[in-house]
């Protein structure tokens, strides 16, 4: 039997010099949101990670995915196969309400639960899941213990 299969190449390259370090919610929030799109931070929803190496340096911010109004579907295969493939030990997740309601819904608890359930498997910490609104103000799961 001639069977063929497709070949796998799975690859990260880091092309910054220098990373920034995440000392606080307020930290990540800053740089996730300077690297939002403003153009659509108010008409849909939006989920990113952020990854991070053993020393809470950025390696990346990877958009997982992009929704409606009032939420956007994430796949948790595809957030950890990103997760893996980049080597990352931390993440911090990270989407926003176009409403600019700050409290977190009950699908974005339950969708945060699963994501460090899954991340305990591998090792990965989950260091905050974060709601940004259009203005740039923030609620984050870690400060108010939620996560």
């Amino acid at each position: 039997m001639n069977s063929k299969v497709n070949e796998i190449q799975i690859s990260y390259k880091e092309k910054l010099k220098t990373q920034v370090k995440i000392s606080s919610s307020s930290d990540a929030k800053d740089i996730l949101y300077k690297h939002w799109n403003k153009n659509t931070i108010g008409l849909f929803e939006t989920f990113n990670i952020m990854l991070l190496n053993n020393s809470n340096m950025v390696k990346g911010i990877c958009q997982i995915s992009s929704g409606g109004i009032t939420g956007t579907l994430v796949d948790v295969r595809i957030l950890f196969g990103i997760v893996l493939k980049s080597l990352s030990v931390g993440v911090i997740l990270a989407h926003n309400h176009p409403s600019g309601i700050l409290k977190p819904s009950e699908a974005d608890k339950i969708l945060t639960q699963k994501i460090k359930k899954a991340a305990a498997l591998f090792d990965v910490k989950i260091l905050d899941h974060l709601i940004i609104i259009p203005n740039g103000k923030y609620y984050s799961f870690a400060d108010h213990n939620v996560l």
